[in-house]
């Protein structure tokens, strides 16, 4: 994805984000003040060998029964050289599940096969966060026993989606109640205590591309005419109630955030997202996060339609670690960082085709070209056989 050029429209193997490739100007010199990719970093009291983060991608292998297993602990301890390793999303609750062969925590169950995953990426002296997901009105009833998804209004998201019964298209999903509001910010809070007693670093916040929690920020799927919709700090008023409950069931210093100001994904919109993303950023710098991930993809140039760019704003008003994931390479990534633009940088698809990535970053080797076809099929394939280097395979 990184590679593509420019103009291209591609999807993130996130599970979600179609993008427009992008990559920021600069060269990547380094004086002795300036932080490099591979230097060390530090997430509060959690100590990363380097500033090389791995991108949370949905995969789908975790099957008929929603539970991390042996391929996928085998798979995240061969990526435990990233500084800090996010996984993909991983549903809250039942009503939040919403893709095929994807992860939950909502059961005991759950949280031991990712007990499994934590101790084989530790015994690598890898660093682990779990994203924590609910899908909202792009699930279908086809996940959840035949029942209506819900949403923060009546706004249907256009186009189809992959059900255990094949190819759907969205169903218009039911405005949540204030009860089932209430019920859902404690299901964050309850997947974030089952995640630390599954062995994570800690959690982050999947509250980008179009999910559930950006469905309620972005003014073109909330409609809502209560304190949850209308104002900026309406709209975000889920997003800090999610971020309150996750950091007073374990700690802000174990949390993250992760935003998409510039995604259309999921028939996402909205009218002012500079003003409404900056605000988001605002509200999380008061909670002492471990940090906030942000991701964009902008076109290089201008024209014909040029798009403002938000996440630098965004880093303005947040004073706490700042990820972000845009299409970097070793080189841009590295200029990023000496311009001040992040903290840290997140890679998904060189990721998931170089598990050995950190190191072909430090000695220049050649990366590996991801299989398309195997993203989100099942079995090893494309998933645990990509090679490695040979003194680390």
């Amino acid at each position: 994805m990184e590679e593509l050029s420019r103009r291209i429209f591609v999807r993130d193997v996130l599970g979600s984000l179609p993008i427009l490739a992008f990559r920021p100007a600069g060269a990547a010199g380094k004086t002795a003040s300036e932080p490099a990719l591979l230097d060390p970093a530090a997430l509060k009291d959690l100590k990363l060998a380097n500033r090389v983060i791995m991108a949370p991608m949905t995969r789908g292998r975790a099957g008929m029964e929603r539970t991390a297993n042996s391929l996928m602990a085998e798979y995240y301890a061969q990526r435990a050289g990233a500084g800090l390793i996010v996984t993909e999303g991983t549903a809250i609750s039942g009503q939040g599940y919403g893709w095929v062969g994807s992860p939950g925590i909502y059961t005991e169950a759950q949280a031991a096969g990712w007990q499994r995953v934590t101790d084989a990426v530790h015994q690598r002296r890898g660093r682990i966060f779990l994203q924590l997901w609910h899908t909202g009105r792009v699930s279908h009833p086809d996940f959840l026993d035949g029942r209506t998804p819900v949403g923060p209004s009546a706004v249907i998201a256009t186009g189809e989606t992959h059900t255990p019964s094949g190819k759907k298209p969205y169903v218009m999903p039911r405005a949540m109640t204030k009860q089932e509001i209430a019920v859902t910010v404690r299901d964050y809070a309850q997947a974030a205590t089952r995640a630390r007693d599954a062995g994570f670093d800690g959690v982050e916040i999947h509250a980008a591309n179009g999910y559930l929690i950006d469905q309620f920020i972005r003014d073109g799927s909330n409609r809502r005419a209560d304190e949850y919709g209308g104002t900026v700090q309406s709209r975000l008023r889920f997003l800090v109630e999610v971020t309150e409950a996750v950091s007073r069931s374990w700690s802000a210093d174990r949390v993250g955030v992760r935003l998409s100001p510039s995604s259309d994904y999921n028939s996402m919109s909205d009218s002012q997202p500079t003003q409404t993303f900056t605000a988001a950023a605002k509200e999380l710098n008061r909670f002492g996060l471990a940090y906030l991930h942000v991701v964009e993809y902008l076109l290089p140039e201008p024209p014909p339609a040029p798009q403002e760019r938000v996440a630098p704003q965004m880093r303005a008003a947040f004073g706490g670690t700042f990820i972000l994931n845009g299409g970097y390479d070793a080189r841009t990534g590295a200029a990023a960082l000496k311009a001040g633009e992040a903290d840290l940088l997140a890679y998904g698809r060189l990721f998931l085709a170089n598990p050995d990535l950190v190191e072909r970053f430090r000695t220049g080797a050649a990366l590996n070209e991801p299989d398309t076809h195997t993203f989100y099929s099942s079995g090893s394939k494309g998933y645990t056989d990509y090679p490695m280097l040979p003194s680390l395979g």
